[in-house]
């Protein structure tokens, strides 16, 4: 990944871990990597534990934000969200996948919006 697209994401989590505040999601977690892979956010909302995508961009050449959390994208974030409920002993709690696109074109306010639920387990786990 080349230096000005990490700029722009970490610009675009950034934007993002502010936008979740002030929708009263309280931030567990950022950037939690594992041997499964990375989430951008877990947070916990009205209860609910929350794992979150962002996807930024400067244009809609390559489509919206949203259409980047491809099928193969979700499945990755569902085996790390998995393994994180099983690691923190919370896999009976109620949890969902939410998406935060962002747009932002130049010095334009960025357009950010949130998909709460946005996807659910495509096939069965289990732990």
């Amino acid at each position: 990944m080349n230096i000005r697209r990490n700029q722009i994401g970490k610009e675009g989590e950034d934007l993002a871990q502010e936008f979740l505040i002030q929708e009263n999601y309280k931030i567990l977690e950022r950037n939690y990597r594992n041997l499964l892979g990375e989430i951008d956010f877990i947070a916990e909302h009205k209860s609910v534990i929350c794992f979150i995508e962002v996807k930024t961009r400067t244009d809609d050449q390559k489509g919206s934000p949203l259409e980047a959390v491809t099928p193969r994208k979700q499945k990755k974030i569902s085996q790390v969200a998995l393994s994180y409920l099983k690691e923190t002993n919370r896999i009976d709690s109620q949890a969902r996948f939410d998406v935060v696109s962002i747009l932002k074109f130049s010095d334009e306010k960025p357009e950010i919006e949130l998909v709460e639920d946005a996807f659910g387990l495509s096939e069965p786990y289990s732990y």
